[in-house]
Order: structure tokens, then sequence, then C-alpha cells
């Protein structure tokens, strides 16, 4: 047979093409695998005790026996659909009583506000005592912005008495960047860890951080041009997550006080810019908080509210999300948990198709069977089903699944 394009071309484009799949495969090795929590709780620095943790808990539990008593109740009062909610009952209650606290940040900035400098060295040194005791398996502070020369001064001294305290960070040790504007102040805090690290002994690229979206030249910059790739890419790989920060990009955009929260076409925007960047990165996301507290006589109303913004971020393919007060760990675990009670069966059945090659009316790709894979996983690892309920859905252990997550 006859072809018009010879073996020595078809070579050179081969090997032109590996060099573009190489640089490609580094800047999107995608996920790391491991377990992505489901929210980050913030405490203000001064708010922290040895025991936070387990007093989060204990407020949570407190909060849900008195305002949501039964599964009925607490059908009416958060927003679960009745059919599921004797097993989210059981299953927060059992949370808030096992693992109440997934992921935590001391929070230093606008949680904290502006404190004398004698006061933030205190509740610095303090924090760096009690973050290693928490046995969280994520944890970390949020430290100030590089806004203003004042600011910078007082938020780098923060985290160099926290890391200094703490000598060596506990596993899985994280730093929220607030505020950012653009790639150099990313590599200013990129330099100052590699010289915290060189100083403490701690190997290279210990030292992660979050990038919070929370400002509109995060997302555009003044020429016109997408600042989240270039974020991530001055992080020179320690950009863990980007976290979206709700009340600040909305006052950015010019919306008042009712328009400020979530749900609006504004926050969808950012966070649809925010997925786009990290998409293949390994750079995980995570959606804002509501400051609709559950307390006093507003107790339902904030948990209902809550509860439909936590289940409108997972429809996004926001798996995360902050939250500001024990009483919420309450709706976001309902949420969460209905969440994968309602999906896992569909998903369990549609990988179970897959796996097996069987005809049916739905063809799903690799990357599909990865994202069933990783969502059952997810249920698992949140406490939202057991593995055994997992395995009976479409009949694979957790370390097939982690397998078909990878194979991608």
């Amino acid at each position: 047979m006859r072809t018009t394009l010879d073996g020595s071309l078809l070579a050179n484009t081969i090997e032109r093409l590996s060099e573009v799949d190489q640089r490609r495969a580094a800047r999107y090795p995608g996920d790391h695998g491991g377990r992505q929590p489901v929210h980050t709780c913030y405490v203000p620095a001064d708010k922290i005790t040895d025991d936070l943790p387990a007093r989060w808990g204990a407020e949570a539990t407190a909060a849900f026996e008195e305002h949501a008593p039964d599964p009925a109740v607490l059908a009416a009062a958060v927003g679960v659909p009745a059919a599921l909610a004797p097993t989210v009952f059981e299953r927060v209650r059992a949370k808030l009583a096992a693992e109440p606290v997934e992921d935590l940040r001391v929070d230093f900035e606008d949680g904290y506000g502006s404190r004398d400098d004698a006061a933030e060295d205190a509740d610095a040194v303090r924090a760096a005592e009690l973050i290693g005791g928490w046995g969280l398996a994520g944890v970390g502070i949020r430290m100030k912005s590089f806004d203003t020369p004042e600011l910078f001064e007082r938020g780098v001294r923060t985290f160099d008495l926290v890391l200094t305290g703490l000598e060596t960070p506990p596993p899985g040790f994280v730093v929220t960047f607030p505020k950012v504007t653009g790639p150099d102040q990313v590599e200013v805090l990129v330099d100052l860890f590699e010289v915290l690290e060189q100083r403490l002994g701690l190997d290279e690229s210990t030292l992660r951080f979050e990038v919070q979206i929370e400002t509109t030249q995060a997302v555009i910059d003044h020429k016109g041009r997408f600042t989240i790739p270039r974020l991530i890419e001055a992080g020179a790989g320690r950009v863990s997550g980007l976290h979206f920060g709700t009340y600040d990009y909305t006052a950015a955009c010019g919306l008042g006080a009712a328009d400020q929260h979530l749900a609006h076409a504004a926050c969808d925007f950012a966070r649809h810019a925010m997925q786009v960047g990290a998409a293949g990165t390994g750079v995980r996301l995570s959606d804002g908080s509501s400051n609709v507290l559950p307390v006093g006589d507003n107790v339902h109303t904030a948990w209902r509210s809550h509860y439909k913004l936590v289940r409108r971020s997972l429809s996004h393919g926001f798996y995360q999300g902050w939250d500001l007060h024990p009483a919420q760990l309450i709706s976001r675990y309902c949420a969460v948990f209905a969440h994968h009670l309602e999906t896992a069966e569909a998903d369990g059945k549609r990988l179970a198709a897959y796996v097996a090659r069987t005809s049916g009316s739905i063809l799903d790709e690799p990357a599909t069977a990865a994202a069933l894979a990783r969502s059952l996983r997810r249920a698992v690892d949140c406490g939202a089903l057991t593995a055994a309920e997992v395995t009976a859905s479409c009949g694979l252990g957790m370390d097939e699944l982690t397998a078909l997550v990878e194979r991608r």
C-alpha cells in the first residue's frame, strides 16, 4: 500500500510531541490522591483551646439534640429528604462524636481582626503550642494578606512565630494566603517559605499553602489575562488548594449586602474560573462560607439556607467549604451525607457496568468511571457510606476504586 508521509517525518513529529507531552504532564499531574476534607473550620486565634475539635463536636451535638431531636424534626429543620432522614440522623450524630472537625485553620485575618503586636505574638506562640496536639488530618493558619507593608510585616512575623514554634509542622499543615491579587505576591511567599525551610531544617517543599480567590484581580488581571493558572504556576508546586472568599469577592464586584451570598451568579463565574484554571493540576477547590449562623431563634432558618448552599456547591463540583460555627457542622454533614446517599446506588450501578463492559443506556468513558470511583471513595472517607455499602453497590473494594481513580 502506498502512503505519502514517510517514517522519518513521523519520527520527528513524535519526538516533538513527546516534549509537549512532558511539559503538559508536569503542568497537569492530576489529583495526588488521598482524602479531601469536606470542610475547613475557621476559628479566630484568640478563641482556640487545647480541646478545640472536641469542643466544637460537643457544641454541635448539643445543638443537634436541642434543635433536631429526631429524624422527623431534622428533615423539617434542615431540608433532608424524609426517606433519608433516619439514616442521615444516625450518621451525623456518629460523625459529631467521632470526627466533628476534619480540617481547621487558626485565623489571624478577618475573623481575628487587628490586635496590638504583643497580643498577636502571644496568640501565634500559643497556636504553635496547640496545633500539634489536636491530632487533625488537616490543620494550619490563615495569615494576613500582603495588601500593605504593615500587613505584610505583621503577617510574616505571625507565620514565622507559628512555624518556628512548631519546629516540625504536623502532617497536613497548610497556610491560607488571603486577598491575593497577583503572581508576584505568591512568588514572594514561596521565597519566604524556602528560607524558612532552610533555616528550620525542613525538607524542601514541606511548606504548602492555599490561595484565597477573593479579589477580582485573582481571576482576571489589569491586562485582561486569566490570573488563576499564573497563581498556581507562581506557587512552584506548593499550592495545595484554591479557596473562594464569598464576601470580599462579592463586595469587590460592587454587590450590595443583600446580594453577597454563595448562590449569586458573580460567585458562579469565579468558581467556574477556579475550576477551569485548576483542572488537572492537583490543586483542590473549596467553596466559601455562609455568614448566616445557626444561633438564637435563627437555627432552623440558618440550617436550611446552609444545607441548600452546600448541596449547590456539591452539584457544582466543590466538595469542600468553610464552616464558621460549630452548629454549621450539622447542616454541612446533613448535606454531604444526603448527597452521597442519593447518588450512591446509581453511581455504583454505572461503575459496575463500566467494569463489566455490559451494554446499557449509558456508555461511560474512563474519565467518568474515575469520577464515579472518586465520589464513592469520598463518601466512605467522610462517613456518609461504609466500605461494605460501596462494595455492595458496585462490587469493588476501596483499593479497586483507588486504582480506577489513578488509572484515568
